[in-house]
């Protein structure tokens, strides 16, 4: 079986997508995570971006171990030094240089020639090479560019000094056989190929990433770039853990396997899920709520009898079990604890009985806590305290059948003052953020509101991310209750509470 490598680029491309910025925290932790799931790279972030950015990158390559940790540079000197300052420390740190190769951005990005633009990345590959043996050389827009302008620019850069050549589908172009035959033409046509790891990073805007990726493969790549649940630019990446299980499946096909620990992968999504506040859609693969449920009368007649019917995947080989531990507001710090333990969470004796009186809270409203409803509540109660600069107080709403609604809200703001404000709108959700607008003397611009339950049953927690527009710049806000419209507030406060955060620490994220 050929070795597949894995390089998860979640904490890079999957944080692009609009609103999903994650802190040093949250980045931290998804980089723990990352290295239990066994990736052998991750791509920690862009140094060059913003000092917070760098910071981020330089924490998780101290702390990490057991993967590789790389980040992405232009084919600028500048670009690669902070690269270098912030993985130096790493168990195995990396250099990702990236620069266009087609065309289209050779001529309208660059304005410069083909000669110019390899002789740029040559002269980057052998900068970078000073600092570490491990660099990467990735030719954006491969999918579009000129084969033979491609291969002369693999050629070049490995004699260089590039340990890996990554053949990025940047636009998601092509089409499997066109990405193979790409692939394969590399294989057979540079001359040096064998000094160097092939790889590939591919986009999903026309609905083919992994299909390439696979593709990729089955043609002679042997690394993958990818993120948990699909994450990235527009349409997103490679789901790293639809590739992953298709070799598993399929492994006779493939002939390669990776090292990932499968049954790491639900629990990875759920965390990058919850962590981002991009929720996955219940008929995503793998990871889907949906991925190994039935309802056709037929098809459960058929798992019933021989799971293998209608299954080709164990649930229990990517971590979803099929039973389901229940609390109550019966159930003790020490079986919570022991659950957490279970689902992966350590929580210190403190942490522990504040936890423990959330979950009281939420068993009063609810007949039983699940699995989710642990998970959820944990990812509220993990909120950092620095963010929270408005805190709600109280919330009270009014609806009829023949009334406007109406909402009135207190909130305490950072100088310890409270202040309260009425609204009214089309409902309960649109009159409470139109009287929280008011309290912050600002008005933002809703630009999605997603609604999910967290479990069955009418008691149900409900789940909100919103993203909203607050001066041109787009903000993520999650929210977690058993009340829809407290929900939502909640999801609409942490919205603004990391405007605020922004504001106050223009340096520590990206800009």
């Amino acid at each position: 079986m050929e070795r597949i490598y894995v390089l998860d680029t979640t904490l890079r491309d999957g944080e692009q997508v609009p609103g999903a910025k994650l802190t040093g925290a949250e980045k931290l932790e998804i980089a723990r995570q990352l290295a239990v799931l066994g990736v052998d790279v991750i791509e920690a972030g862009f140094p060059a971006s913003s000092p917070g950015d760098f910071e981020a990158v330089r924490t998780i390559s101290r702390e990490i171990r057991g993967a590789g940790v790389t980040a992405l540079a232009r084919a600028v000197q500048s670009d690669i030094d902070a690269v270098w300052e912030a993985v130096r420390d790493a168990e195995q740190p990396q250099i990702h240089i990236v620069l266009g190769v087609s065309d289209i951005h050779l001529q309208g990005k660059f304005r410069r020639s083909r000669e110019d633009i390899l002789a740029m990345g040559v002269e980057a590959v052998r900068y970078a090479k000073k600092f570490t043996p491990y660099v990467q050389y990735s030719t954006e827009d491969a999918g579009r560019a000129d084969l033979g302008y491609l291969t002369q620019t693999v050629t070049a850069v490995i004699e260089a000094g590039a340990t890996v050549v990554n053949i990025p589908d940047t636009t998601g172009y092509c089409d499997p056989r066109e990405f193979g035959r790409i692939i394969l033409t590399i294989k057979n046509e540079v001359p040096n190929i064998d000094q160097a790891i092939l790889s590939v990073h591919c986009h999903n805007d026309l609905g083919m990433a992994t299909a390439n990726t696979l593709a990729a493969i089955k043609n002679g790549a042997r690394r993958i770039e990818a993120t948990i649940n699909g994450l990235g630019e527009r349409a997103g990446n490679t789901a790293l853990e639809e590739v992953v299980m298709a070799l598993k499946v399929k492994a006779d096909f493939y002939g390669a396997m990776t090292h990932i620990h499968t049954e790491e992968i639900a629990r990875t999504s759920r965390l990058v899920s919850s962590l981002t506040g991009i929720w996955v859609q219940p008929n995503k693969a793998i990871v889907g709520s949906n991925a190994f449920a039935h309802s056709s009368g037929i098809h459960q007649d058929g798992v019933l009898k021989n799971r293998q019917t209608y299954e080709i995947i164990d649930p229990h080989s990517v971590g979803i079990t099929e039973s389901r531990i229940v609390l109550t507001a019966r159930s003790g710090r020490h079986a919570l604890r022991a659950r957490l333990r279970d689902l992966g969470r350590e929580v210190d004796d403190a942490r522990l009985e504040q936890f423990h009186q959330q979950f009281l809270e939420l068993a009063d409203r609810k007949k039983e806590v699940y699995d989710e409803d642990l998970l959820s509540l944990l990812a509220e109660q993990e909120r950092t305290h620095e963010e929270r600069a408005y805190e709600l107080l109280a919330l009270k709403v009014s609806l009829g059948t023949n009334s406007i609604p109406r909402a009135v809200v207190t909130l305490r703001f950072p100088d310890r003052r409270e202040e309260t404000a009425e609204a009214q709108g089309s409902g309960p959700v649109d009159a409470a953020y139109s009287a929280i607008d008011q309290l912050v003397g600002k008005q933002a611009r809703l630009l999605e509101f997603s609604l999910q339950s967290v479990t069955e049953g009418i008691d149900a927690q409900a789940r909100v991310s919103v993203r909203i527009e607050i001066d041109n710049d787009v903000f993520i806000g999650r929210g977690i209750d058993s009340d829809i419209v407290l929900s939502g507030v909640k999801a609409y406060l942490d919205a603004w509470n990391r405007a605020a955060f922004r504001e106050s620490n223009p340096t520590l994220v990206r800009a």
